[in-house]
């Protein structure tokens, strides 16, 4: 794909913005890997310019499986420069959007646009920060996508958290133009974690239901377990990482198993394959548990299977979990720090079980399979998290931001 770096907007054409006009929008992300924060940046830069904005997509690696899926309608930007790929650095995200900032200020000066957006927790340090180092005044917004406190504890280092991290979102979130959280939860979280005032971070749900989902849904799937007559599939779908617990998801499955015929399916892949494999055979399991890999079209999956079972130990907003709701599927999940107790509504739309309990899930998912939910109904309430609501809602946030940057200096402003 070729990279495009758009020709910068003239100040005469930035001196007066409103809601009738259009923006010129830089949406920056980390790359274009497998991740949730990655689809759901393609698809709000898709929804911006379907609308008639300016976007730009800034990474800082333009290669990775979603590179394919970037719209044709948005312009790639990639910020990558030789320091970005040195050892060390160009090995892990969190590093390469740390050392980022010099490489996104170089953009900000000479394109200007209207205001940037950024996503996760080290690209928005890294986008403050280049902002500052730009010193174009241009507007901010960081959108916080998961659970702070959790993300800061639950990690691989010696310490069993992340250096700095806490300090460094406490000193510096507060410099953006504009705070939003992904979840309610999210945002009750980041507030304690920043100490901010909860007042100052607005929560906008990810625009996670798009017409291009609901004709996903109908495609065709070539999968036995999904034939007329075959036992009903548990569904889960994910990373095969500690967070999303699928370990407690095989041994409520297990459960379910020894009760009535059914499989459990888990489109994903990481380092938990094996310990998944082994966990399922020491149960007695591992005929009926299929492990495919990441599946780029999970949601023909989501509108065939018996139950969609999200077992995760915290999320953000489980986009999955609406997906599912999306394509007709009961659900039934895990009450994690965030977003599922918003999402099902404190349980009408589906049952909430506790963090690490097989006995409740596998409970779950039988009262489930014996009294599944109308699927419109909860397609009805998957539709709360679509496109136009979060296109209508982001709008207002970058244009009210955008007037306040371009807003006439006044007469006793100016004397003073």
């Amino acid at each position: 794909m070729e990279l495009v770096v758009p020709t910068p907007i003239s100040d005469l054409q930035r001196t007066t913005v409103g809601p009738q006009e259009k923006l010129h929008l830089a949406l920056f992300i980390s790359g274009l890997s497998v991740g949730g924060v990655e689809r759901t940046m393609l698809a709000l830069a898709h929804g911006l310019a379907e609308r008639g904005h300016r976007v730009d997509l800034l990474v800082l690696k333009a290669s990775g499986f979603f590179e394919q899926a970037v719209s044709p309608l948005v312009n790639l930007v990639n910020l990558e420069c030789w320091w970005l790929r040195l050892p060390l650095i160009g090995w892990w995200k969190r590093t390469r959007a740390l050392a980022s900032p010099p490489a996104l200020a170089r953009y900000l000066r000479h394109r200007r646009p209207d205001v940037v957006v950024a996503a996760s927790h080290y690209v928005n340090l890294a986008a403050i920060w280049g902002c500052r180092l730009a010193g174009t005044g241009t507007p901010l917004v960081i959108r916080q996508c998961t659970h702070l406190s959790r993300a800061i504890v639950n990690t691989n280092f010696l310490t069993g958290r992340r250096p700095l991290l806490g300090w460094m979102v406490r000193r510096y979130f507060r410099d953006a133009g504009a705070i939003l959280a992904v979840s309610d939860g999210v945002a009750d979280d980041l507030a304690a974690v920043a100490a901010l005032p909860r007042c100052t971070i607005r929560t906008i749900y990810n625009p996670v239901v798009t017409s291009d989902l609901l004709k996903q849904a109908s495609a065709p799937i070539d999968h036995p377990w999904f034939s007329p007559g075959a036992p009903p599939v548990i569904l889960g779908v994910g990373r095969l990482a500690a967070q999303k617990d699928f370990v407690t998801l095989v041994r409520a499955f297990a459960r379910v198993h020894a009760l009535r015929p059914i499989r459990l399916m888990i489109l994903g892949e990481g380092k938990k394959r094996r310990e998944l494999e082994e966990l399922a055979d020491s149960l007695g399991v591992r005929q009926d548990l299929a492990l495919p890999g990441f599946e780029e079209n999970p949601f023909g999956y989501m509108s065939r299977a018996a139950v969609f079972a999200l077992s995760s130990a915290y999320e953000g907003l489980p986009g999955v979990l609406i997906q599912a709701m999306a394509c007709g599927c009961p659900v039934v999940s895990t009450d994690c720090p965030s977003g599922p107790r918003e999402i099902l509504e404190h349980g009408s739309y589906g049952p909430l079980v506790p963090v690490g309990n097989d006995t409740a899930m596998a409970e779950a998912i039988q009262t489930v399979l014996d009294a599944p939910p109308s699927r419109e109904r909860l397609r009805g309430r998957a539709a709360m998290f679509s496109m136009d609501r979060a296109m209508e809602q982001y709008l207002e946030v970058l244009f009210e931001l955008s007037r306040k940057n371009h807003a006439p200096i006044s007469t006793a402003e100016a004397s003073t």
